[in-house]
């Protein structure tokens, strides 16, 4: 074996030794340097005031929610509702105590059943979760968010938010366009297929990142 070579064996061999370390290191700084999403909002109002169709009750504490306000208008909101079923309801439905959660105004059920027959064309709707109260109720709730956005004549807005299990909302601080940003608008593809999706992913991650550590502790 000439010099050239026993220099290829071994830079191989080195790469080989170094690679799995490398990559444990750099996984190991990710696990203790993990950005979480910022709590923008501490302690949303609860939303056990209001009523699904069948007369349950749904709620914000341990759960990782989605919280729409599609208004009295239901059928403006198609193509906001298109955008979240196929960019974040398809993704994440399944991921458990991930929900959607829609104040609605009572009288619109079945405005909202043509909707839902809709929803069910691209992903099983069973966590789309329509709950119906008072105007007054939504409004409570909405400005309990704590944001700039506002309500309009319907009791709806084009904006959706993250809300924690914990009922703090989650943003961003630092975004490069809007600097804090609340919610997400549904009317915009591009914002909720690049910047609500990642920053669901990083929530999700959040979560799984503390039930390995919680399941890591019981195992000790």
């Amino acid at each position: 074996m000439n010099t050239k070579e026993k220099i290829k064996k071994f830079t191989v061999l080195g790469v080989l030794f170094l690679l799995p370390i490398t990559a444990y290191l750099f996984f190991a700084s990710g696990v203790n340097n993990f950005v979480k999403l910022p709590v923008l909002t501490e302690n949303i109002s609860e939303i056990k005031q209001f009523k699904t169709e069948d007369g349950k009750t749904k709620q914000l504490k341990d759960h990782i929610t989605v919280l729409c306000f599609f208004g009295s208008d239901i059928e403006s909101s198609y193509a906001n509702a298109f955008n979240l079923a196929h960019e974040i309801y398809k993704k994440n439905y399944q991921f458990k105590d991930f929900q959607f959660v829609i104040l609605t105004p009572e009288g619109v059920e079945k405005e909202v059943q043509i909707l839902k027959s809709k929803l069910a064309e691209i992903e099983n709707p069973e966590n789309w979760n329509f709950v119906y109260g008072q105007p007054k109720e939504i409004e409570k709730v909405f400005n309990s968010l704590g944001t700039n956005y506002k309500l309009d004549k319907n009791n709806a807005s084009p904006f959706v938010f993250i809300i924690d299990k914990d009922q703090n909302l989650r943003g961003r601080n630092d975004d490069e366009d809007f600097g804090v940003l609340y919610g997400f608008d549904a009317r915009v593809y591009s914002e909720i297929n690049n910047k609500m999706s990642d920053d669901i992913r990083v929530l999700l991650a959040e979560y799984r990142l503390a039930l390995k550590k919680y399941n890591s502790k019981r195992e000790i």
